[in-house]
């Protein structure tokens, strides 16, 4: 009876422990997909990120004189 009830027991824990496992794996697998929405807004932040570069660079110039560009408007 007791080997009986621990054979039962054994059978259940691995039952359980894959369930875990298998989901564990869905997850990661859920992680490591390509969404193209996500793609395709990562690229464009780079992009933005560059423009930004581009006019800090300009506005940081020593012969970039904002007061003087908005004086003339």
């Amino acid at each position: 009876m007791n080997g009986t009830l621990v054979f039962v027991l054994l059978i259940v824990a691995m039952a359980i422990g894959a369930n875990i496992v298998q989901t564990l794996i869905k997850a990661r697998m859920a992680k490591t997909e390509k969404n193209p929405e996500l793609e395709e807004t990562l690229a464009q932040i780079d992009k933005l990120e560059e423009r930004i570069r581009v006019l800090e660079r300009i506005i940081t110039e020593n012969k970039y004189d904002l007061r003087h560009e908005i004086n003339k408007l």
